[in-house]
């Protein structure tokens, strides 16, 4: 066995690892197994109602489909047939981390650890657009499990998790007695939420990817209509998210034309300069 041999098979064992740990973590943050959920722990502080950009509680049914992404990811890299794909190379240590940080961060909310799991969660935030980055690096042509579980997994992670991270900010500082952060207007939760929408909006513009998009974009409405439904209103903050929700989603899809009209460009020269080569 050679030494890149080796290191595929690491690799490959590091996802799985760091994959079915993140998942363990995440039933217990479920509160499925007993023991207190994310949503009522750390005294309520990641509650629906908590702060101006809590999102309303069906938004964190994204996680769902985000962990059995990275399940279905974590199985597929590990085939065999797989182990040597430049593009499992470019990202997997990167899904590696970005699983192991968000069981770190689920600890840290179950620990009533809130500061430490805002700077776990920008921390993970990092991880996913770097990851992102590679990923949409790669010149292939990708085929569609690469499009689903690679493009499409990572994309939705780092949507949602750049919404994430903007309500783990304000659950934060509404827990230490910053009332701005807890009752409308909510101004500083506003321009927090222009942040977010910024790392989005350069997401779109880098990849033109639909998934992060869509994630943000679902993360950015359910704060709308927890805004507007719940306590504490603010329809500053809802009427500001639904606005960099368009922006984003505008965006991605003015990218993701561009993107699959240079690559269709570049398809139909292949052919040409091939039969160019052989005629030489």
């Amino acid at each position: 066995m050679t030494q890149t041999e080796k290191s595929d098979r690491v690799r490959r064992a590091v996802v799985l690892l760091t994959v079915a740990g993140s998942l363990v973590a995440a039933v217990i943050g479920s509160g499925l197994v007993g023991g207190t959920s994310i949503a009522d722990a750390a005294g309520g502080a990641f509650a629906a109602d908590a702060t101006v950009l809590a999102p309303a509680g069906f938004a964190f049914s994204i996680w769902s489909v985000i962990y059995l992404g990275l399940l279905a990811y974590a199985i597929w890299q590990a085939v065999p047939a797989q182990a040597a794909k430049p593009r499992h190379r470019a990202v997997g240590y990167g899904v590696a981390a970005s699983a192991l940080l968000n069981a770190v961060w689920i600890v840290c909310v179950l620990a009533w650890r809130i500061a430490e799991s805002f700077v776990i969660i920008v921390l993970l935030l990092c991880v996913l657009l770097a990851t992102f980055v590679r990923a949409c690096r790669s010149p292939q042509r990708r085929t569609v499990a690469e499009l689903v579980l690679i493009d499409g997994v990572i994309g939705l992670y780092l949507g949602w998790v750049t919404v994430a991270a903007a309500a783990n900010l304000a659950a934060w500082l509404a827990d230490i007695g910053i009332s701005a952060w807890s009752e409308a207007p909510g101004v500083p939760g506003t321009l927090t939420l222009i942040a977010a929408g910024l790392v989005a909006l350069f997401t779109a513009w880098r990849g033109g990817r639909w998934a992060p998009a869509v994630a943000t974009a679902w993360g950015l409405v359910w704060i709308a209509v927890g805004r507007w439904a719940e306590d504490p209103a603010a329809p500053v903050v809802a009427s500001t998210a639904i606005v960099l929700a368009v922006l984003v989603v505008l965006l991605a899809a003015w990218r993701f034309r561009a993107r699959t009209r240079v690559e269709s460009a570049d398809a139909a020269r292949e052919p040409a300069a091939a039969q160019y080569a052989t005629e030489r």
